[in-house]
């Protein structure tokens, strides 16, 4: 048997993110994958102590890590080519899907469904797929802060359409992430340490 799934999604670090703008520092999938985890950890924690809310952090970061895993095969579509329009959008979900199915298959058989919840969302795990949308966007948004703090102000307007996109989730856990740990964001190593 030729089990090829954790080589293939190695690639992940080959991955960029941002092709249409110009970067100081490059992203690529598994970092942004990494980070996303983090955050959506973050974001059912706060669900569960603050919002009274009864889901696991851990299956949260765990979707988070392979939210983005399908991109080893399609690429990172650009958000505003992905969203352009509803059929394009209905052609990349396709897409994806059939790249989660082609991942899938290079699993050996008998761990091919323990797998195919973290590949292909359903609607059972709804929330926590939300909350890592959240953190998927959250991730963005310290991206542009960062290269913006890094005077590349070609991110200005991703900064401010992402951050009016995670508004619109209307998620409270997202929105209290904003306000306690984005702040951070603008600080400083030595500023961060005090």
């Amino acid at each position: 048997m030729n089990a090829r799934f954790f080589a293939v999604i190695s690639r992940m670090k080959y991955i960029d993110r941002w092709a249409l703008m110009r970067n100081t520092l490059t992203e690529n999938i598994s970092e942004h994958s990494l980070e996303t985890a983090f955050i959506a950890h973050a974001l059912a924690l706060i669900r569960n102590r603050r919002f009274g809310g009864n889901v696991s952090p851990e299956r949260c970061a765990l979707l988070a890590m392979y939210h983005d895993v399908s991109e080893i095969i399609t690429g990172d579509l650009p958000t505003p080519v992905k969203y352009y329009n509803p059929e394009i959008r209905g052609i990349y979900a396709e897409i994806e899907d059939k790249a989660a199915d082609q991942l899938l298959g290079y699993l050996p058989e008998d761990l091919r469904r323990d797998y195919e919840s973290l590949l292909k969302p359903d609607d059972h795990e709804r929330e926590l797929w939300k909350l890592v949308k959240a953190a998927d966007k959250i991730s963005a948004l310290i991206k542009c802060i960062e290269e913006r703090r890094m005077g590349n102000d070609d991110f200005a307007t991703a900064e401010r359409s992402t951050l009016e996109a995670i508004h619109a989730l209307e998620l409270s856990e997202a929105e209290v992430f904003l306000e306690e740990f984005i702040p951070a964001y603008t600080l400083t190593l030595d500023e961060q340490a005090e």
